[in-house]
């Protein structure tokens, strides 16, 4: 009785962390999927654009992932990405997950976490996608975040 119990929980916990899990991401257009993944140069313009940061996007299993990360020089500067791809366009993707920005002289220097969809976004001419999101949720700043084409 008791292992009937033990594998019915199992198995519904199974279930539901499969509910759960990420949707893969819709891709709209197949040659902007291509340029999205590997990796790319990373800035934000407080910390450098001197001195690049790295992110990743690799396909797991249909969702794109996205980790990264842009580091001061000399100082505790820091950009941080980490999360998922919900869909791809040709021009513009769309980011779910947390970006949390570490500035000395914006919020008193404290980390600045924003969790949530965002939107990356090729304009003009630009070789890169920006974060449409610029407004620093926790101080009056706008905070210009690039991921650059390999």
């Amino acid at each position: 009785m008791l292992r009937r119990l033990v594998i019915c929980v199992v198995f519904v916990l199974a279930f539901a962390m499969c509910s759960l899990a990420q949707e893969r991401t819709r891709v709209n257009d197949r040659a902007a999927a291509a340029m999205l993944l590997g990796r790319h140069k990373l800035s934000l313009q407080w910390i450098s654009w001197d001195y690049f940061g790295t992110v990743d996007v690799a396909n797991r299993g249909g969702v794109y992932n996205v980790k990264g990360r842009q580091k001061g020089r000399g100082n505790g500067d820091l950009l941080t990405i980490e999360g998922n791809v919900v869909s791809i366009d040709a021009k513009q993707f769309i980011f779910e997950g947390t970006i949390v920005t570490t500035v000395s002289h914006i919020n008193g220097g404290q980390p600045c976490a924003r969790q949530g969809d965002f939107t990356f976004k090729i304009t003009g001419k630009r070789k890169y996608w920006r974060m449409q999101e610029i407004d620093n949720p926790c101080d009056e700043a706008a905070d210009y975040v690039d991921i650059y084409f390999r």
